[in-house]
């Protein structure tokens, strides 16, 4: 059975899930000091994190989610990011984003699926802010592609 916990301190699998999903430690240094992190656990061993942001007063960011590759297919990223929707409304904001790269195209299909629409195109986002270029289902990852909705 799968649990979700706040994250007080920061392990070496923490920071392993995180740079999955950004490969940029100086930019993961950068949102964590001001987020929330969850970790999800199954059978205690740690499987999952979510990074939540707060944008404003009104909107909250889902700054980064990531699944261990050995856990992926099996529901884990789904359920976090219905975990952050409910502690989003809990915490009192009407609206929540989240991030990704126009090559993420599996992450795209999941968000869109979690009920996320395409808002904003930040184009050459990643050529702009990474020293190295990115590649992900053989396609370079040049735009950030938000997507949002309303809780």
């Amino acid at each position: 059975m799968n649990q979700i916990n706040k994250i007080q301190f920061l392990a070496k699998e923490h920071w392993n899930l995180l740079l999955l999903a950004d490969p940029s430690k100086e930019m993961v240094d950068k949102y964590i000091q001001k987020s929330n992190l969850y970790e999800v656990l199954d059978d205690n061993i740690i499987v999952g994190i979510l990074v939540l942001m707060e944008h404003s007063s009104e909107e909250i960011e889902i700054k980064n989610i990531a699944i261990d590759p050995a856990f992926q297919g099996k529901g884990f990223g789904k359920n976090l990011i219905h975990f952050g929707m409910k502690e989003a409304k809990k915490l009192g904001y009407s609206k929540i984003s989240i991030c990704t790269g126009n090559s993420s195209t599996h992450q795209l299909a999941l968000y869109k699926n979690c009920g996320f629409q395409i808002s904003t195109v930040f184009y050459d986002f990643f050529i702009d802010h990474y020293d190295e270029e990115i590649w992900e289902n053989g396609i370079q990852c040049k735009d950030l592609i938000k997507l949002e909705q309303y809780l």
